[in-house]
């Protein structure tokens, strides 16, 4: 087998595990997205054009709320404001990719396939850029069918699912799962408390507005104690 199968494989077997989060977080997008009026193949044009998770709920939620298009555009693109963070730190892994091949990857860079790709790569810093480019799409390959399959299942047959099963539990589980073991410093520390802070402490704001500001400021202020810490270390 060669190198670069392997790594595809070992992608593919550490995406698995994911499938216990994806495949109710999928469904109950397609269930909300049904209920609030949309037909299946808007739903499903709607997964296919941004593809992320977190977007999609956020966008929904202020679809419904009848909220001003900037607005529901600006919180869309607030909330993958992490995909740039995320681009930022696999340029130095897949950088050197053909264009083509890294604009497929920029299609299907999700929390799932960086969290995973991040921890191969400096897990095994030996790994070719063949290898790492395998081993992205290997942890991509099961994450994609899921989520649409999924969304689909969730817009046709949602509804028939009791409310007790309790679908919405994903959201919230997936990201403490990927996010948590990402907080390795103080700045991300400060960061994340203080964006999770304010969020809820300006949960009145309308249209979601309070996740717009307290992101900024939590970024802003993870940003400005790494600077003071470089600076007091001089």
């Amino acid at each position: 087998m060669s190198a670069s199968r392997e790594s595809y494989l070992r992608g593919v077997r550490a995406a698995v595990p994911f499938a216990v989060v994806i495949v109710p977080f999928g469904m109950l997008f397609g269930l909300l997205a049904s209920e609030a009026g949309l037909q299946l193949f808007e739903i499903m044009a709607f997964s296919f054009s941004v593809f992320a998770g977190a977007s999609q709920f956020a966008a929904l939620h202020l679809l419904q709320d009848h909220a001003p298009l900037l607005v529901i555009i600006t919180t869309a693109l607030a909330v993958n404001l992490r995909m740039l963070m995320y681009s930022v730190t696999l340029a130095p892994h897949l950088g050197a990719s053909p264009l083509g091949i890294r604009a497929v990857m920029a299609y299907f860079l999700v929390d799932q396939s960086f969290a995973l790709s991040v921890a191969e790569f400096e897990g095994r810093p030996d790994l070719t850029l063949p290898e790492k480019i395998a081993y992205f799409f290997g942890a991509v390959t099961p994450v994609a069918p899921l989520w649409f399959g999924s969304t689909v299942a969730g817009a046709v047959a949602g509804s028939a699912i009791p409310p007790e099963y309790a679908l919405d539990f994903a959201v919230p589980i997936t990201f403490l799962a990927m996010t948590a073991p990402m907080i390795r410093s103080w700045p991300h520390a400060v960061a994340a408390g203080l964006s999770v802070a304010l969020t809820l402490a300006l949960a009145f704001l309308p249209y979601g507005t309070g996740l717009l500001v307290g992101s900024a400021i939590g970024m802003a202020a993870g940003a400005g104690f790494e600077y003071w810490r470089e600076k007091a270390a001089l």
